[in-house]
């Protein structure tokens, strides 16, 4: 029997792996911002990170899809200004200690996550889908602690996680009584462990009440200001929040108020393009981001691509818009000091 030729594959050779993608080469002057920005407790992110149209913003072209299931978050960590991520899929079922260890081992020291809850745990049971249905899941402080706070600091440990509640439009029934909601919410947010940052993000504006947030401030936990047409705009929130807060401070930009998600999704993918900047909300975020990091108070904003198009391009633009404020405010502040030091002297 003649012997193969050397040279040649055999039939069921394995295929070798093609070359790992190049980095991306990033412009000189988005560098020169994430080197400013870095000095600042500012991480920025966005929800969910396994996009393929992404290619050339966050991934190198060429990158396969099925890359991004499983290594794509070691990629998204190299981008210069994202320090963040928001995790989507502990929404839809519990994660494990598993899961967040292995996404941890694809970034770096100092990167955060943000999970959300499970759903069950934060909508009524009328509100959700047949199958997802769960009667005595709703607000309770038990299903909290055993599928999502004890996943999540086992697998990241303490100072990495961050948890968001994430309330969706509530019927009549459950927001008649705003005071009542409130005292709901704070037996479900009883015994919080400390090393965990906890969000609570409700979108129907006549819940933000003063109870509401009383019972975040002795829960120690946050606000969670959310861009949605179902939440007042910021500086309403603003206004009923303030600026001041236990924790880090946390925005969600997650859809234009003239949009539903289906229509941005069906309009904006996939997602490489800003098909309908938002200025007036990007000034907000702005302002309340500089205001925030000027009290020594950790900013954390995520944006959504459903926001103006693209997430990551957002993010560029919202880290430009934070830049020149704190570049204005220390201007301010020089002023300021130079002309105590002259009327002084004078």
């Amino acid at each position: 029997m003649r012997r193969s030729d050397p040279g040649q594959l055999g039939l069921f050779a394995e295929t070798p792996e093609p070359p790992a993608p190049r980095d991306l080469d990033w412009p000189a002057d988005l560098l020169a911002l994430a080197g400013r920005l870095a000095r600042w407790p500012l991480f920025l992110g966005t929800s969910s990170w396994s996009f393929p149209g992404w290619a050339g913003l966050v991934y190198p072209p060429g990158l396969p899809a099925s890359a991004l299931a499983g290594r794509g978050l070691a990629w998204y960590a190299r981008h210069p200004l994202l320090r963040a991520v928001g995790v989507d899929r502990s929404y839809y079922g519990p994660l494990t200690a598993g899961d967040y260890r292995a996404w941890a081992g694809q970034v770096p020291a100092g990167f955060r996550f943000l999970a959300k809850a499970e759903r069950s745990i934060t909508t009524p049971p009328e509100q959700l889908p047949g199958g997802a249905r769960s009667t005595d899941a709703f607000l309770s402080a038990d299903r909290l602690r055993r599928l999502c706070v004890e996943p999540l600091l086992a697998g990241l440990g303490p100072g990495r996680a961050g948890l968001i509640l994430q309330f969706p439009p509530l019927g009549h029934r459950h927001r008649r009584d705003p005071a009542a909601f409130a005292a709901r919410l704070a037996g479900l947010l009883r015994d919080l462990p400390a090393g965990i940052d906890c969000f609570v993000e409700v979108r129907n504006g006549e819940l933000l009440v003063p109870e509401y947030f009383a019972v975040l401030a002795a829960a120690g936990a946050s606000h969670c200001f959310s861009v949605h047409p179902g939440a007042p705009p910021l500086p309403e929130q603003v206004a009923l929040a303030g600026a001041a807060g236990p924790g880090p401070l946390l925005v969600r930009w997650n859809l234009q108020r003239d949009r539903g998600y289906e229509e941005a999704k069906a309009e904006f993918a996939p997602f490489n393009r800003l098909c309908a900047p938002d200025p007036a909300t990007r000034a907000a975020a702005a302002g309340l981001a500089a205001a925030a990091l000027a009290n020594d108070r950790a900013v954390v904003i995520l944006a959504n691509n459903k926001a103006e198009g693209s997430a990551p391009l957002t993010l560029v633009e919202l880290a430009r818009e934070i830049d020149q404020r704190i570049a204005a405010d220390r201007t301010g502040e020089l002023s300021n000091a130079q002309d105590v030091r002259s009327s002084t002297n004078g």
